[in-house]
């Protein structure tokens, strides 16, 4: 029986009901995931049956997990992996060797078979990069060695999903062939898959990208569009659309664009990814949720007790200290979006049952929901539990206090937002000077020119909050402006207090009046370029050096 009248209907009111839901999960200071997950139960046919439009809801939820994959491979740091060495990966895979051995283990004692209890221990080891990146920026955290140490495994998470992804893929694609047959025909297509990006990414993205970046509509559109159009490539090719995606993603990575392009699809993102949510919620029934809820409260115990712990001891291994084991150790103490597609995906594989994913669902809402308060409040947390984690301390934190020690040169003392004439003759000064300075302009030419003169530089709109959050402020010394339009300038100020940023900020004015608001809006200095050049020409004049006998007075 339909509820509404008319689909259109139908996906206004459901939206409308998942903005209420979401609120009251901010006001409790939960990530908008669990009011998503809980919408989507809520809408199924167990309690309210609201959910009628299954083919349109399905397609949606199909856009919201590609453009997941997409960012997700888009933001793809692979520097982090780098700077922080071996803590990043042998915490990342010791944390999925651990969950994955125990919670199978733990699944083949409660009766599951071995497929089903392979997929929720898998299913374990992925913690939600969207909500941890969240709450570490909320807490301006995500600079701090913790935070770094835990973007990096849950990099190295991101990357085992997809590898894991591929595996499914061709194991239900096996068939009547042999495992070894199947095997060798994923490894020729993800060859050939990849040589034909690379070539893409060599020959065709700089070009296209530049040209498209007049546009900031049009580059959005470009981005999407790659991002299905490799999806729909490697359904074709036997993988899956979130392995394409992802590749997608990668592909413009390294490219200048890909902070602002991941900036303007965040929010089409969590749009879509709603509609997964509902979707799924389509599928569960909660009399078997109730049914397992015994399975699902020891599964999430686990969760948040056992993966920070094995996080702390490989830390402590490494010669990291107890409180730093301790805080990166609880962003792995949930499960994450990754965790519910990998068990839809096993559902429509035929590999679990739509109770099993419903475990997982469930194990989910309890883990993500008890993990965000321990984040929040993971400082006083560690205070309370101290006494009791000195096992975990080494004596000599030899790694922590090498990495204190050195400076990360990833990090720019400066953002110059404006490569034009000024601006990059400021660039180039305190470059002369070893100031490390990232470039951004919103002038795809004069970004092309930058980086033509060595400059780090990168594509970038000052007037965009979401673009600014993604910059690396924890520990930029100083944010220069040399744009003209006082409405810029005075929108970029406000978007960086916004952030957190604690820095200090340089902003061009051409005016006095300019120069008085800026200064109001919480500018440290004002640049004023005539006048700064005229003061520096008469500076420069009077300089000693300079500086003669003056000639005496005509008689």
């Amino acid at each position: 029986m339909t509820v509404f009248p008319d689909v259109f209907t139908e996906m206004a009111v459901l939206l409308l009901f998942a903005a209420a839901v979401g609120a009251l999960c901010v006001r409790l200071r939960q990530p908008l995931i669990v009011a998503f997950i809980a919408v989507g139960i809520m809408v199924g046919p167990s309690v309210l049956g609201w959910v009628s439009a299954n083919d349109q809801v399905d397609l949606l939820a199909k856009f919201g997990i590609t453009l997941l994959l997409f960012v997700v491979g888009l933001k793809l740091d692979l520097h982090i992996i780098r700077t922080m060495g071996p803590v990043a990966l042998a915490t990342g895979l010791g944390q999925v060797v651990f969950t994955s051995v125990v919670g199978y283990l733990i699944g083949y004692a409660f009766g599951m078979t071995p497929v089903t209890a392979l997929y929720v221990a898998v299913a374990l080891t992925f913690s939600s990069t969207i909500i941890i990146v969240k709450l570490l920026s909320d807490k301006r955290e995500v600079d701090t060695l913790h935070g770094r140490i835990a973007l990096g495994f849950l990099i190295v998470q991101d990357l085992v999903v997809v590898l894991v992804m591929i595996g499914l893929n061709a194991l239900g694609a096996t068939g009547d062939v042999t495992w070894t047959q199947a095997a060798f025909a994923v490894l020729v297509k993800g060859v050939g898959f990849i040589l034909l990006v690379g070539l893409a990414m060599r020959y065709l993205l700089p070009r296209l990208l530049h040209m498209l970046s007049r546009s900031q509509e049009l580059l959005v559109l470009f981005g999407i569009a790659w991002g299905l159009a490799l999806a729909a490539l490697g359904v074709m090719l036997g993988f899956s659309k979130e392995v394409g995606a992802f590749v997608a993603g990668v592909s413009l990575a390294s490219t200048p664009y890909r902070d602002a392009l991941g900036a303007r699809l965040t929010s089409v993102r969590d749009f879509l990814l709603l509609f997964f949510f509902l979707d799924l919620g389509a599928q569960l029934d909660l009399g078997l949720l109730g049914a397992q809820l015994v399975e699902s409260l020891v599964f999430s115990l686990f969760v948040l007790i056992g993966n920070p712990l094995i996080v702390m001891v490989i830390m402590g291994v490494l010669g990291y200290r107890s409180r730093t084991g301790f805080l990166a150790g609880l962003t792995v103490a949930q499960i994450s979006e990754f965790s519910l597609i990998l068990g839809a995906l096993g559902l429509s594989l035929g590999h679990i049952s739509a109770e099993t994913l419903g475990l997982i669902t469930l194990v989910g809402l309890i883990s993500i929901s008890a993990s965000t308060y321990m984040i929040v409040y993971s400082h006083p947390l560690y205070e309370r539990l101290a006494p009791w984690l000195g096992v975990f301390e080494r004596r000599q934190p030899h790694r922590e206090a090498d990495q204190d020690n050195v400076p990360d040169d990833a990090v720019p003392l400066v953002v110059l937002f404006g490569l034009g004439r000024y601006g990059n003759g400021i660039a180039r000064t305190l470059r002369e000077r070893g100031w490390r300075v990232l470039g951004v302009d919103f002038n795809p030419d004069l970004v092309r020119a930058g980086d033509a003169m060595g400059h780090t530089v990168t594509f970038g709109d000052a007037e965009d909050p979401e673009y600014i959050a993604t910059l690396p402020l924890g520990r930029t010394h100083w944010v220069v402006s040399t744009a003209r339009e006082r409405h810029v300038n005075l929108s970029l100020v406000h978007s960086l207090r916004s952030s957190g940023y604690s820095g200090r900020i340089a902003i061009t004015a051409q005016a006095a009046d300019d120069a008085a608001r800026l200064e109001h809006a919480g500018a440290d200095l004002i640049l004023v370029p005539y006048a700064d050049a005229a003061r520096e020409a008469a500076d420069r004049i009077m300089s000693p050096e300079f500086v003669r006998q003056p000639l005496k007075e005509a008689q």
